[in-house]
């Protein structure tokens, strides 16, 4: 009798433990879920503000950068600058400046070709075990460039830069 009046109240103590022990849980919970709700509508606020600034920025941008389109009977001037470098192993500073020069068109060339044809660019991403093990990214460019003029030449400290401009119309595009 002695034996199980003392499990009796063994049991009782440590259920009271327990029930204790869950009382406080549930209250330490309720606090976190109250906590993380805070914290989660807080982030729901800045994810807002942040969506709201976004928007701004975006219509800033579409104020500011005009766009040019082509229409009948009009012309648009594109303007690039291409630049070259001189190679350090020539027998002449005339060679270096003639093949910085030459490097120098070859770029606005293909910048004039990029800003009226666009861009043709191809990518691929190997993965290997959820990690990029390699990224590819290659770019090309598919036109003809008639009529640019070079309107400025430059070459200073081994840099030569080109600007070259060329006038397109409308006609030229028509079919």
């Amino acid at each position: 009798m002695k034996y199980s009046l003392l499990l009796v109240a063994l049991l009782s103590s440590s259920s009271l433990v327990a029930l204790e022990a869950m009382k406080t849980t549930s209250q330490m919970d309720s606090a976190s879920q109250m906590n993380s709700a805070s914290q989660i509508n807080d982030l729901s606020n800045q994810i807002e503000s942040l969506e709201i600034r976004l928007g701004e920025v975006n219509e800033d941008a579409k104020r500011n950068v005009q766009e040019q389109v082509l229409e009948k009977n009009k012309q648009i001037v594109i303007s690039v600058i291409g630049q070259g470098v001189a190679p350090m192993n020539t027998s002449s500073p005339a060679q270096a400046y003639a093949l910085a020069k030459r490097a120098a068109v070859s770029d606005a060339y293909r910048l004039i070709a990029e800003k009226v044809k666009g861009v043709r660019v191809d990518g691929q991403d190997v993965i290997k075990n959820m990690m990029v093990k390699r990224s590819t990214v290659r770019t090309s460019v598919n036109a003809m460039v008639r009529n640019a003029n070079v309107v400025e030449t430059t070459f200073k400290e081994g840099l030569c830069e080109v600007e070259m401009e060329i006038i397109i119309a409308h006609s030229q595009f028509a079919r």
